[in-house]
């Protein structure tokens, strides 16, 4: 980030706080003129670790019985980001009870109390909007056998909030931030006394967002698979907020969320889960269900990319394959050198995945879960298809340069199934190589071939290789094709070190093989999960060797073991585990 831009970001942050005192000294709104109903998903699990005092955010665990939240001290910027969005209400009010009510109102009075006359973190117009948007749905959870006071002092703050976003809304990032901000302004202006007079503006801004940021196809430029699903999420609320108001919708809303829906049908594993690409988790459990089922469309993505996304599925396998380049410039602060990376996914069981985002585990985490070797795909020498830019203020800031410019693809039948090729050219300008990628799915979804090409097309491209095998000694140039597997999938060399076998905790067994050409090991890895302390040890096939020739050719397969059943009732359930 350069010295102007660090200067405006300043700026911006010492204006978000002018206004929010400014906002503070109204006194409009004295009730609701009609409420949306909770639309929110909160985790039982999560809920229960909150009333034991277990506060969970970012990665970090404080443990602090009988302790306001408020009493805590955040460990790092995020974690009191989390604490301020309040979407830990969620969780509280999945669990629903007394006690679980007790505590939702004295932690929100006591952040009214401290917080509500514009000072703290939480006065971001992101932060601002996904508060806003939880207090007015668990309203009735909240205000119930509340005295006068309390209640006044509830809409006194939540008016003065949604001034406070119909002033600095514009003002935050472009893509999920400013699509919190407006989606909660729209909840205000429906629901509370005096406010009407936002929603027409804030729909008007929320649709010039959907035009911006919603691809034809249904993507978002982050090309997040996670990030996608939150917009899904707010655009579906805001729809039915409008509905339940008596208000139609405009039709671009209505067909952002239409063109959204069947990308993310396209994105969804066949566990329910999202693939884990550009810095985005599975997401929260239920939601993606949920999101689909609330915007009511029911439609498919045609044949071809959703957000530059391929997917093979066939039985019970789903494989999600990221087939294009990846973003660039202020889109790619989040991004990950994946071209060519798949997951797999077996019924409810994930057998191959990326490791993931680190973000919640520090700078250092963050970094190396971007880079090419931590997907499930090719690398040269270790290094990555895309670098990292040059930091800026931060290490949030770090774009992606250097990136694969040309990733032709190609879908297709094969004899027995499904195929995709794909190819780029992330490594063309460092090595004078283009990796070429085939994945053919059987029909039963059973098993899939691969094949992994390093290939020197153009004479050019010869030159360049020729000159990287003269510096390296005629040594060849290294290459390793990594398949990272979950931490529950039980990975043994097997077959005298001819195949891994992979053992499922839904019985399945599927076996890893290949053709000689590298050397395969199992090695150490790791899986960065969120909402998790610490990064889950797992393991990764890797199959390696060296390029000495302007075309190197390694074939691979994965399928069930014969004695895998067709079908296989999978009842396990997992649960929240704060201990790992």
């Amino acid at each position: 980030m350069s010295k102007p831009d660090r200067l405006s970001a300043r700026w911006t942050r010492a204006m978000h706080r002018v206004h929010a005192r400014i906002s503070t000294r109204a006194r409009p709104a004295t009730g609701f003129t009609s409420m949306p109903e909770p639309r929110t998903i909160g985790l039982f699990a999560r809920g229960k670790q909150l009333m034991a005092g277990n506060f969970l955010f970012a990665g970090h665990l404080i443990t602090a019985p009988d302790t306001s939240m408020w009493n805590v001290t955040p460990p790092d910027k995020t974690f009191a980001q989390d604490l301020h969005g309040f979407a830990w209400m969620d969780d509280l009010a999945a669990v629903g009870d007394a006690a679980a009510r007790d505590r939702a109102q004295a932690w929100l009075w006591q952040w009214i109390e401290q917080y509500g006359r514009g000072h703290g973190p939480g006065w971001t117009p992101d932060l601002t909007g996904r508060r806003v948007i939880r207090w007015i749905s668990h309203a009735l959870f909240l205000l119930r056998a509340r005295d006068v006071d309390q209640s006044e002092a509830f809409f006194r703050s939540l008016a003065q909030q949604t001034i406070f976003l119909s002033r600095r809304w514009q003002k935050t990032l472009p893509g999920l931030p400013r699509f919190e901000a407006l989606t909660g302004l729209i909840y205000a202006g429906l629901a509370l006394e005096g406010m009407e007079h936002h929603v027409a503006p804030a729909c008007k801004a929320l649709d010039r967002e959907c035009l911006r940021q919603i691809s034809e196809q249904g993507g978002l430029p982050t090309r997040s698979p996670e990030e996608l699903l939150e917009v899904f999420t707010l655009l579906t609320w805001a729809a039915s907020a409008l509905t339940d108001s008596g208000l139609t919708p405009s039709e671009t809303l209505k067909q952002a969320i239409e063109r959204i829906a069947p990308t993310l049908r396209t994105l969804r594993h066949a566990d329910g889960s999202l693939a884990r690409f550009h810095g985005g988790g599975r997401g929260m459990e239920g939601r993606l269900d949920h999101a689909l089922a609330e915007s009511g469309n029911k439609s498919r993505q045609a044949d071809g990319l959703a957000m530059g996304f391929a997917r093979l599925s066939a039985g019970r396998t789903s494989v999600i394959i990221d087939a294009s380049p990846p973003p660039n410039g202020d889109n790619s602060v989040n991004a990950h050198a994946s071209t060519l990376a798949f997951e797999l996914t077996s019924g409810r069981r994930p057998v191959v995945v990326n490791c993931g985002s680190g973000v919640s585990f520090g700078e250092d985490w963050r970094r190396a879960g971007r880079a090419t070797p931590s997907h499930s795909t090719l690398s040269l020498e270790g290094l990555s298809s895309a670098r990292l830019g040059q930091a800026g203020a931060g290490w949030r800031e770090e774009k992606l340069v250097d990136a694969p410019k040309e990733v032709p693809i190609e879908m297709s039948q094969a004899s027995d199934g499904v195929r995709f090729q794909g190819g780029h050219d992330g490594y063309l300008k460092t090595h004078g190589l283009t990796h070429a990628r085939t994945l053919e799915l059987t029909f039963d979804g059973r098993g899939m071939a691969g094949e992994d090409l390093l290939v020197a097309l153009e004479d050019s491209a010869k030159r360049r290789f020729d000159k990287v095998l003269d510096a390296g000694a005629l040594q060849g140039v290294p290459f390793q094709i990594r398949f990272h597997l979950h931490p529950e999938a039980d990975a043994t060399v097997d077959m005298g070190g001819a195949a891994v076998s992979i053992a499922l905790k839904s019985g399945e067994i599927w076996v890893f093989r290949h053709d000689t050409v590298a050397k395969m090991v199992l090695e150490p890895s790791v899986f960065l999960e969120k909402g998790r302390l610490k990064p889950r040890a797992s393991k990764q096939v890797v199959l390696s060797g060296v390029a000495m020739e302007y075309a190197t050719r390694i074939r691979w397969s994965l399928s069930k073991a014969h004695e895998t059943s067709m079908a296989i009732r999978d009842l396990n359930r997992d649960e929240l585990d704060l201990n790992t």
